[in-house]
């Protein structure tokens, strides 16, 4: 019998239209973009009044404990905050 995969749980940050910040949690974090763009009945309410451009921020946790507590960390924080989180991970990947 073959082991399942196991899989991490992505915390993403997506930027609006507007400039708006949503952030969540899924396992399949791009799939979970599509049905906030595309699928009306999946969306978050976030999305009802601001289209979702693109994710642009992510990170990856080994259980879903811990992204709900990473999710609510991010939340928490300010915008000038969360810009200054995605500037230092874009600084750290180039």
């Amino acid at each position: 019998m073959a082991k399942k995969k196991k899989s991490l749980w992505d915390v993403y940050i997506i930027e609006t239209k507007s400039g708006r910040y949503y952030t969540g949690i899924s396992l399949d974090m791009h799939r979970r973009f599509l049905e906030h763009k595309n699928d009306r009945q999946k969306k978050a309410k976030f999305f009802r009044s601001d289209t979702p451009l693109k994710i642009i921020y992510s990170e990856q946790y080994a259980t879903r404990s811990e992204a709900l507590k990473r999710e609510y960390q991010i939340k928490q924080l300010s915008k000038t905050k969360k810009n200054m989180l995605i500037k230092a991970i874009k600084e750290h990947n180039s």
